[in-house]
């Protein structure tokens, strides 16, 4: 009973009945106003087949496009001037055009160094319009003085991070989508606790979200009084607003600017396999160590003086290389971030850049297969030119929508000639692309439409790198704990089921 009593009148169950309120207000206003007023309703079809209009004609992707219109139609009186409403917002508009300023500020002093980019140029020529595209449109670089280290295994992470953690000497700085107490969580806060009590400098982001249901409400003024600064990305409120579509989705860790963690793991006990709410979790991370883990400071500062309104001098955090040991060369390491709401989708042009370019196999693992035409067409034109295209994909799923979707993706993948499989041992969280002996992405961007059109995210694009080895290595091993997905387990699916599929991947690019 106590337990029934704590959800009902917990905050996330408060703030959702709050915003059902609003919605349902807006609705009962608009029929009560239509029943007073002849034309209004009229008016409103109007405002819908204006919205219409303004969507076809956005510079968006088109099966998000399709999504919304078919919404608009299905409620034509209330669908266009709800998409108004969330699309029209000044103070969404303004938090963005604020972010584009610290981006442009912080990425100022950074350029793209010429020499590796000629180097590439010449052992890689078709890589060569990747790193140049991923430098103008995320102001982030490509590295060679850069050592990376592939983690199979949340519980790889945790403990190459608590060892890192404990050599912190001037700052470590945290962003995760999910913060969780409880074993993981507790130990790295020991040694954040004992560092912030020596001087260093240590800030943690969560998102507002992500974390609501998992940490206390007043948790940022626990960490101060540890001597830990704490900020929460756009805290969940009841209020109808687009931000809250935008959810910091990056697992960034780093050290002094010379080391740094990125990848699908969050610092919660499931993702070490000490709680098994979905069987055994599969993640996988990749630290870097040297300049290109710098990156991963500008990244978090980006996020935290937006957030916070406060700005420092970036300089003041660089690290001075000369002075680090040795790394040495491992390819090249190229770390990125994606913002929602500008004209650049990085993470999909990554993948699709991958794909399109991939001579002989393509191997990915990714929670979620939720894709947009542009993807679909790049896999099947992959598999059809004879590439070998294989996906691995949770049997176990967090979000039972997100599976149903995924599997309505299946028979024409199949058809084409892509290889589905299953990981049956539980659920798998991670997130990476590897091609050809040439190229692999470690990071935290699913292959669905909130990762790619909606999400703050992160990862590291990698070169004849040691890590692109380690991902295949991987993926051939992971491959053996999977079921195969055949045409015929999608023939035979229950019909229902089917329609149920086909309906929810209408509105997958709203989910």
């Amino acid at each position: 009973m106590r337990k029934l009593l704590k959800v009902m009148f917990g905050q996330v169950a408060i703030v959702s009945f709050l915003l059902i309120l609003q919605l349902a207000l807006m609705f009962v206003s608009l029929l009560r106003i239509s029943e007073y007023f002849l034309y209004f309703d009229i008016f409103l079809k109007i405002v819908s087949i204006a919205a219409v209009v303004i969507i076809i004609n956005r510079h968006s992707n088109p099966t998000y496009k399709l999504a919304w219109v078919i919404a608009i139609l299905l409620f034509p009186m209330f669908g266009g001037l709800f998409y108004l409403f969330i699309t029209g917002q000044m103070h969404t508009k303004y938090f963005f055009y604020k972010l584009e300023e610290v981006q442009r500020e912080t990425n100022r002093p950074y350029n793209q160094s010429e020499a590796v980019i000629n180097e590439i140029k010449e052992s890689r020529p078709e890589r060569e319009n990747t790193v140049r595209y991923i430098n103008n449109a995320s102001g982030f670089s490509a590295y060679r003085c850069t050592q990376a280290h592939y983690f199979p295994q949340g519980e790889d992470k945790f403990k190459s991070l608590l060892i890192e953690l404990e050599k912190a000497e001037k700052y470590i700085f945290l962003e995760y989508f999910i913060i969780k107490e409880g074993v993981m969580w507790d130990s790295i806060l020991e040694i954040l606790k004992k560092k912030a009590a020596n001087g260093v400098d240590v800030r943690v982001m969560y998102d507002g979200m992500g974390s609501m249901t998992l940490l206390p409400k007043n948790y940022p003024k626990t960490l101060e009084s540890y001597g830990i600064k704490c900020c929460v990305f756009s805290p969940f409120t009841p209020f109808l607003s687009a931000l809250q579509n935008n959810r910091d989705h990056r697992k960034i860790l780093v050290i002094d600017g010379k080391t740094a963690y990125t990848g699908g793991v969050n610092l919660s006990d499931e993702y070490i396999n000490i709680d098994y709410p979905y069987g055994h979790w599969k993640d996988m991370s990749v630290m870097v160590r040297g300049e290109a883990a710098f990156s991963f400071t500008r990244m978090f500062l980006q996020l935290w003086w937006h957030t916070t309104k406060t700005a420092e001098d970036i300089k003041a955090f660089e690290p001075d290389f000369s002075e680090t040991e040795e790394t040495g060369q491992d390819g090249y390491v190229m770390p990125y971030c994606d913002v929602p709401q500008d004209k650049y989708q990085i993470g999909e042009f990554i993948y699709l850049d991958i794909i399109n370019k991939a001579k002989k196999y393509i191997y990915i693992t990714t929670p979620y297969l939720i894709l947009d035409h542009e993807m679909i067409v790049a896999l099947t034109n992959a598999a059809m030119s004879g590439v070998d295209v294989k996906i691995i994909c949770p049997l176990v799923a967090d979000h039972w929508y997100a599976r149903a979707v995924a599997y309505s993706y299946y028979k024409e993948l199949l058809d084409a000639g892509v290889k589905l499989y299953e990981y049956t041992p539980g659920f798998i969280h991670g997130k990476t692309f590897c091609s050809d002996g040439e190229v692999a992405v470690v990071g935290s961007v699913n292959l669905d439409f909130r990762s790619l059109y909606l999400h703050f995210e992160c990862a590291a694009w990698f070169l004849d790198s040691s890590v692109v080895n380690s991902v295949y290595e991987d993926f051939t091993a992971t491959i053996e704990k999977c079921s195969v997905i055949t045409k015929e387990s999608c023939t035979k699916m229950n019909p229902l089921r089917k329609i149920l599929n086909a309906f929810l991947r209408l509105f997958a690019p709203l989910m």
